[in-house]
């Protein structure tokens, strides 16, 4: 059978630079958008007078955007497309910067690749009509391995074992200096080993003491040595060190509205802060947000409705809406207005605006007791309130956990260290120490269970809890929870109503806004990002949801609709 016929190597041609690319590639959308960009709104280092001249910004940005977009995101390897891309060729007019260079360039103007896209979006606004909006986290790898990365609770273990593992070698170097004269030491236990791993022990201990002495001066809950603002996340594959960047989608076109790169742990608060940016571009109209269970935040649902949002949370089942509570402030307000600053004072007000009648109801205002505390700086901070570290211990051993408040860690019965864990909804604080329970001798008398760990809730107000089971086992009674803060009750006027988010929307989530969720984990989930800081990989993660963008609204408006829309400032 025949093949195909190829072309003679050695044939003269002549032909255009235009013609090597495709009438409808995604070279000539980029080449039209960076061409038209005013640089001078952006933030972009000026290069040197001196010595020879530079690229063109320009092209650095559409090499940056084309590569992201065909996934070739290193600059060594955009470098190599430079010379053998064609595509790449034609937008940068043939120049090869070299990988140094590629990679200075990104460095030195991160900042403004998020400005880029919001004016890649600002272009297409027009052309498009948005929808809801659909909020989603995601975890994408940072440039840190586990091995680099602390917590509180890991430093506290692996201090913990080396100060057993210096106390043996110790141990083992007095035995030797007793029997020194004797022939029968094995070759592996000689002087210099032995002390040679001691050393390596101090040193190591040495250095995890100084990061915890610096977590607890920071107040940092987590320590990372490669990129300091990447945290120990949890993801479908265990653990990881990664970044939780936010991501808007819009419900009608599937096009990322907006994004907000964050290294929170968990999604808790975080849909008002992705919407700000979108509620400054439309101004006072009201604006649909949906979210899933993980977005459930009393505080952040507020916020929104003050600023012109309906929130519409995924309920548990057997819930059908949400009872919220904001102080009452007496205020003369406009409710048919949808400024935010209206809506403000007509929820505080006890009023309900016309925009949320629809899902606000039940709204009252009614007289409560409150506990007001006392400013911590009046309290005298005595030794009889919070005790000595080595009192707080005594007073554990004897069947209580007790919570030192100024380093914010809770002494368990057995005497070890149960470090923060979580703060819940209600702001009762979370502690736990997995590693502490899982060789706990004792670890029976405070809870029943395999393969389980104790975690103890604290008010920010309760210095002790009696631990029952240890007291029942010591026979012991049981005494009454001690309180470190002081306060006193008084009248407050509160404003209660009842949040009823639109099942319709929340059911449309799934089907509408889940396919940009899946492009992006799938694109990224399996890699980490490149650079390192949070406002770094905010601009790294900027180029990829640009060019997602501007793929996806080829497909909705057509090429030539997208070329116009490109060219025109």
């Amino acid at each position: 059978m025949p093949y195909v016929s190829t072309f003679n190597r050695n044939q003269m041609m002549m032909c255009s630079w235009d013609s090597f690319v495709d009438p409808e590639s995604i070279a000539r959308l980029i080449d039209a958008f960076v061409n038209s960009l005013d640089l001078t709104k952006y933030e972009v280092k000026e290069a040197a007078k001196e010595g020879r001249p530079a690229y063109d910004p320009k092209g650095m940005y559409k090499l940056y955007i084309y590569g992201n977009r065909k996934g070739i995101r290193s600059s060594r390897k955009l470098a190599e497309s430079c010379k053998v891309n064609l595509e790449v060729k034609w937008m940068l007019g043939g120049v090869e910067p070299d990988f140094r260079t590629i990679s200075d360039f990104r460095k030195d103007n991160i900042d403004s690749l998020k400005d880029i896209f919001h004016e890649f979006n600002r272009r297409i606004s027009g052309a498009v009509e948005w929808g809801f909006s659909s909020v989603d986290g995601s975890k994408f790898l940072a440039n840190n391995s586990k091995d680099s990365n602390f917590t509180k609770n890991k430093l506290d273990d692996r201090i913990k074992w080396l100060n057993a593992h210096t106390d043996e070698y110790l141990r083992i170097l007095k035995e030797m200096d007793e029997q020194e004269g004797l022939e029968e030491i094995p070759e592996k236990l000689t002087r210099e080993v032995v002390e040679a791993k001691l050393k390596e022990a101090q040193e190591r201990l040495a250095r995890y003491e100084s990061y915890q002495k610096l977590m607890e001066e920071t107040g940092a809950s987590q320590l990372s040595l490669t990129d300091a603002d990447a945290r120990l996340m949890k993801n479908k594959n265990g653990f990881a060190v990664a970044y939780n960047p936010q991501t808007a989608v819009d419900s009608e076109t599937h096009l990322i509205r907006n994004f907000k790169m964050t290294n929170q742990v968990t999604d808790h608060g975080m849909l008002n802060p992705t919407m700000e940016e979108i509620r400054e571009e439309t101004q006072d109209e009201i604006l649909e947000v949906v979210a899933d269970k993980g977005y459930e935040n009393e505080e952040d649902m507020i916020k929104c409705l003050e600023n012109g949002m309906i929130p519409h949370v995924i309920l548990d089942d057997g819930k059908d809406g949400y009872e919220l509570e904001i102080s009452y402030e007496e205020a003369e307000a406009d409710i048919t207005s949808t400024k935010p600053e209206e809506l403000k004072k007509s929820l505080h007000a006890g009023k309900i605006p016309e925009a949320y009648k629809d899902v606000i109801s039940d709204m009252e205002v009614k007289e409560v007791r409150r506990k007001v505390k006392e400013d911590l700086a009046d309290i005298e901070k005595s030794e009889a309130i919070y005790g000595t570290p080595e009192e707080m211990l005594a007073r554990a051993k004897e069947g209580y956990f007790v919570r030192d408040p100024e380093r914010n860690l809770v002494y368990c019965p057995e005497g070890e260290v149960l470090r923060q864990k979580c703060i819940k909804k209600n702001g009762n604080i979370r502690y736990a120490n997995k590693n502490a329970c899982k060789h706990c001798r004792n670890r029976n008398k405070c809870y029943k269970g395999k393969g389980e760990w104790k975690e103890i809730d604290f008010t920010k107000d309760t210095l002790e809890k009696s631990c029952k089971e240890w007291l029942k086992a010591e026979g012991k009674e049981c005494e009454n929870a001690k309180q470190a803060v002081k306060g006193h009750f008084e009248k407050v006027k509160v404003v209660k109503f009842f949040l009823k988010p639109s099942f319709e929307k929340m059911s449309q989530r799934m089907c509408l806004s889940e396919h940009p969720f899946g492009t992006i984990k799938r694109a990224m989930g399996a890699t980490y990002f490149l650079l390192k800081g949070l406002r770094k990989v905010t601009g790294e993660f900027a180029l990829f949801c640009l060019g997602y963008n501007m793929e996806r609204a080829k497909n909705l408006l057509g090429f030539e609709k997208m070329m116009q829309l490109m060219a025109t400032a």
